[in-house]
């Protein structure tokens, strides 16, 4: 009875054992499921994401490309047209030539030809700046084409500033001058005057005034502007010098 007492102890010591095994087996497998499951679900989620950024990517770079090819279309058609200009110009520049060579073969035909290539050639001579319509309005006014100063000074007054408008102004006045128009000459002296009172063409301009006033017959007003000149330039330069002293003759100032 011992001996069976003890050989069942056995037994039930070795299941006893076993059973700790297997629980410690069960607590082990599931803390392992506890760790690796959401592990395995974060790197699907990983992925998942990776592959929408990844589609993004590819979509963005698809547009991208689509824009490019779209500007490059743009590009060409306006290099096209450009050529096609370009091309249509000068055609008309060679009729133009052919045109005028074929009419230089009579005498009265070559004379018209020659009259029109040099009313062209000064207009594109003519500049349409301030100071190029100055340039052209005092080369008209050497001339005594007296009313083409007159237009190349108005129009140089639309946009000229600074020196370039009294500049301007003074042409004016000279060019009305020019045409006898002598009440319009001294109001544009005067202006001319006003503009830059303290500058070197100011004593020029109030010769101007005077000289304009003696055409008309004002002495009195003639040798008023001769008085403000010698007022306000006392050293004026012999030039201006002399010719206020033949004004005032003139004028019968005092």
């Amino acid at each position: 009875m011992l001996w069976k007492g003890k050989n069942l102890m056995k037994i039930c010591f070795k299941a006893s054992r076993h059973v700790r095994t297997g629980l410690v087996a069960l607590a082990m497998a599931t803390a392992i499921s506890s760790v690796c499951v959401p592990v395995a679900w974060a790197r699907d989620t990983a992925n998942a994401g990776t592959n929408d950024l990844i589609a993004q990517l590819l979509d963005r770079v698809s547009t991208l490309e689509q824009q490019q090819r779209d500007m490059r279309g743009e590009i060409d058609q306006l290099t096209n047209e450009l050529q096609q200009k370009t091309a249509a110009l000068s055609k008309q520049i060679a009729d133009n030539q052919f045109a005028a060579q074929a009419s230089a073969g009579g005498a009265g035909a070559s004379t018209a030809a020659a009259a029109s290539t040099d009313a062209t050639a000064k207009e594109t001579a003519k500049l349409t700046t301030p100071d190029g319509l100055l340039a052209s309005g005092k080369a008209a006014l050497q001339k005594k084409d007296y009313a083409e100063a007159q237009s190349d000074a108005e129009s140089a007054l639309k946009n000229a500033k600074g020196a370039f408008k009294v500049d301007a102004q003074f042409l004016l006045a000279q060019s009305l001058a020019g045409q006898k128009q002598y009440r319009q000459s001294a109001v544009a002296y005067y202006d001319a005057y006003r503009q830059a009172p303290k500058s070197g063409r100011a004593p020029d301009a109030l010769l101007g005034v005077s000289a304009s006033l003696l055409a008309l017959g004002d002495k009195k007003a003639s040798c008023e502007a001769l008085s403000k000149l010698k007022t306000e330039f006392p050293t004026p330069s012999t030039r201006v010098a002399h010719a206020a002293e033949v004004y005032a003759k003139r004028g019968g100032c005092e």
